[in-house]
This record gives C-alpha cells, sequence and structure tokens, in this order.
C-alpha cells in the first residue's frame, strides 16, 4: 500500500492557525479529507500519515476526531506543550484514540532553537525514546546543530526528520547542511528522513525538477532507501506546486538504480514501520 506520510488538514474557524492569513492566499481557506480524495486516488495512495498544523492540544484532538470519521488517515501525529505541566494528561487523552500516532516537536517555530534542549523537554523525549514513540522533528537546516545536539542527548529517540530539514534549495545551497545531514544518519542509524516540503524551499514560481534532484539523491545516499518515506505536504505544498507536481519532483529526483522493493519501502512501507500502522505490502500502482 502507498502511504503519504505527511500532510495536513485544517478548518480555518477554529482559530488555531496563526500562522494562516488572508497573505497566505491558496491557505486561506479549509483543507479536509474530502479535497485530497481525488489526489489519493490518482496516485494510488491508499492511506496517510495527518500531521499538526498548529501548537495546540485542541488541535491535535479536532485531527483525532477527524481521523477516527476517515479510513484514508493511518495515523495522526500531534502536538504537545512540553511548558503546560498537564501535558501527559493530554498524552493520554491522544493515545485513548486508535490513530494517535507519535508527537511533532516545531523546532522550526521557536525563536531559539535551544529551547529544545530545556531540560525538562529532554527528559520528556527520553520518556518517549523509552516507550519507542514516533517523533517527528521539524526545523529549517540553520538549526540543524540544535537537532544534532538533541538526538545525541536523546539516544534511541524513534525519529523523523520533516521536510529534509528544509535546506536552501532557492539558493541552491547545500554545505553545511549535506554534512550535517549526513553526521545524523550515520551516528544515528535509527532515525528517519522525510523526502517531502520541498517545493516550498525552491523559487515558488520558478522551481524546476532539476532543483531537487542533489538534495533528494544525497539524502538517499546517507540514509537509504530503508529510512526514508514520501510526503507530500498537501496543502502547504500548493504555495508552489499540485499534489501531481510533487509526485512527480520526486519520482524525477530518485536514483533509478532504486529497486522495486527500494521504492516500496519509500512509497509506503517504511512509513507504516516507522510508525507501526499494520503491515507494509506492495504499493498498489495506479492505472496510467
Amino acid at each position: 500500500m502507498r502511504i503519504d506520510a505527511h500532510q495536513h488538514y485544517w478548518k480555518l474557524d477554529r482559530g488555531d492557525y496563526d500562522w494562516i492569513s488572508p497573505e497566505t492566499t491558496t491557505l486561506y481557506r479549509d483543507y479536509l479529507p474530502s479535497d485530497l480524495e481525488s489526489e489519493l486516488t490518482r496516485h494510488g495512495i491508499g492511506k496517510t500519515i495527518l500531521v499538526q498544523a498548529a501548537a495546540t492540544h485542541a488541535e491535535t484532538e479536532f485531527i483525532l476526531e477527524l481521523a477516527a470519521k476517515h479510513d484514508s488517515v493511518a495515523g495522526v501525529v500531534g502536538w504537545l506543550d512540553f511548558d503546560d505541566p498537564k501535558w501527559p494528561e493530554a498524552l493520554e487523552r491522544f493515545k485513548a484514540n486508535p490513530k494517535f500516532r507519535g508527537i511533532r516537536v516545531m523546532i522550526q517555530e521557536m525563536k531559539d532553537p535551544r529551547e529544545a534542549l530545556r531540560p525538562h523537554v529532554i527528559e520528556a523525549l527520553r520518556g518517549f525514546a523509552s516507550e519507542g514513540m514516533p517523533v517527528d522533528l521539524l526545523a529549517v537546516s540553520n538549526q540543524l546543530p540544535a537537532v544534532i545536539e538533541l538526538l545525541e542527548l536523546v539516544p534511541g529517540l524513534h525519529a523523523v526528520i520533516d521536510h529534509i530539514c528544509k535546506p536552501q534549495i532557492e539558493a541552491g545551497v547545500t554545505e553545511p547542511w549535506a554534512t550535517q545531514m549526513k553526521k545524523i544518519a550515520e551516528r544515528h542509524p535509527g532515525v528517519y528522513c522525510k523526502l517531502s516540503g520541498m517545493v516550498t524551499e525552491a523559487d515558488h514560481r520558478g522551481w524546476k525538477p532539476d532543483d531537487f534532484t542533489a538534495y533528494v539523491r544525497h539524502i538517499v545516499d546517507v540514509f537509504g532507501p530503508d529510512r526514508l518515506m514520501y510526503g507530500s505536504d498537501w496543502p502547504v505544498c500548493l504555495l508552489a506546486a499540485s499534489y501531481s507536481q510533487v509526485f512527480d519532483v520526486l519520482e524525477r529526483a530518485l536514483p533509478d538504480s532504486l529497486a522495486e522493493e527500494e521504492l516500496e519501502a519509500i512509497y509506503g512501507g517504511n512509513a507504516a514501520r516507522f510508525y507501526r500502522i499494520g503491515h507494509a505490502g506492495r504499493p498498489e500502482h495506479p492505472e496510467a
């Protein structure tokens, strides 16, 4: 089964989404399962991982409720406020939903990325590591030193780096991102990486498919195909590309040398294993 390992839904009148404004015209509307259904069908995507898009416990509860009503959602990655002493109670509520599959640490949104290294945050993450809870790490490339330190402080964290850690694709910059990602891949063999969120790091209006090849192939080289997941980052990707264009960008950028079973892993098997959403079978290829 093919799995989109990273997408979002939101409903603006909930008031959770401070980062979405009328200026972000494409995103300033509700996005719900019915809006994505045709794209999933077109590309043979059987399931998705629904990821939080707002830093509130209430939004996680909202997307868990959505997931319970829609079979296409295989799992939900939520958010926890580690500065709220009652966060363990929120976590227990989330765990009551069988589609809850982990949490995301939004380093990208921190004024100082070292906020993620505060003792109480590290203590919480060590607890997650001990139970094997999946943790998404959202950061941009200039925050990689903090990501590296976090992974050193929490050995064995069952983590995935979102959006290949947002390198400066528009500017064509690869270093020190490339070296830092290689360091993570080599020192932490249990850490995965999502091949997602790339088009919005390129020139939104003028990107070309070749803009992404060096970045994708470096990540394939250092992480290997058994630790990578396809993700659309829909609907955020719509700022720069359609769902089909995102899908095509990755297909073009992946090395031709990958075997069929390695492609199956990238397009579903690895996500199923990482998020523990059931048996990872062969992907269903859509009709031409």
